[in-house]
């Protein structure tokens, strides 16, 4: 029994020595440590030089930048739902006049609406020139400008859709495609084939309904630049 408790008391110096040497270890490792962050300090001191703290009112404060958010998922699904208004399988043949200057009017709209159109009663407020774009970005693009246009309270617009010179075949890609896309809009009241000095069989002039909520400061109308021959 006396020997078991001898054994016992040696492990328990052992362990108190160990626990000893463990605490003097630790504090030369914190001593080193902090002789480091001396001389680091020493050193940044001695290369600044000498420094003045600003007082409090002279301090900057940040200010956080309130970043507008955007409504991507309404702006994609308007886009979609632009789209899908306007089909390229729309049967507009029957609904228009095929004369010598192509027009089409809403059911309702009566024939010297067109007759004006054709004259030029109506000055062009804005044009939009559809010349190189694929048949959806196009359409896209003509769906925006009319409900842009009806915003502005705009009541007659150009839209320039080329004459397919530059087309295989030498026939007009985009032009049986306007036709379509326009008298699939409610907004859309009449529309004619240009004049020659409007851009003749490349461009069509627009008729829009006015708008529903009359504004007292209007935009100033937009010069409508010569459509390009193509």
């Amino acid at each position: 029994m006396k020997a078991k408790g001898f054994d016992q008391l040696k492990q328990f110096y052992r362990e108190i020595k160990a626990s000893r040497v463990a605490a003097q270890e630790q504090a030369r490792l914190l001593r080193e440590e902090q002789l480091r962050a001396e001389r680091e300090r020493q050193l940044f001191a001695h290369t600044v030089g000498p420094i003045t703290p600003l007082r409090a009112h002279e301090r900057a404060q940040p200010q956080t930048l309130k970043v507008p958010t955007r409504p991507l998922q309404r702006e994609r699904d308007d886009r979609a739902a632009l789209r899908e208004s306007i089909s390229d399988d729309f049967d507009v043949e029957s609904l228009l006049e095929t004369d010598e200057a192509l027009s089409f009017r809403q059911p309702g709209v009566g024939p010297d609406v067109v007759r004006k159109l054709r004259k030029g009663h109506w000055s062009l407020q804005g044009q939009i020139d559809l010349h190189g774009m694929r048949t959806d970005d196009a359409r896209e693009a003509l769906s925006q400008f009319i409900q842009h246009a009806h915003k502005n309270e705009w009541r007659c617009v150009r839209v320039v859709h080329g004459k397919g010179l530059g087309s295989p075949g030498k026939s007009p890609v985009l032009k049986p495609k306007a036709l379509r896309w326009l008298a699939q809009r409610e907004d859309v009241v009449a529309f004619v084939q240009a004049r020659a000095c409007d851009g003749g069989a490349g461009a069509l002039i627009v008729l829009l309904k006015y708008a529903t909520r009359q504004s007292s400061r209007r935009q100033s109308p937009l010069v409508a630049s010569a459509p390009r021959q193509t």
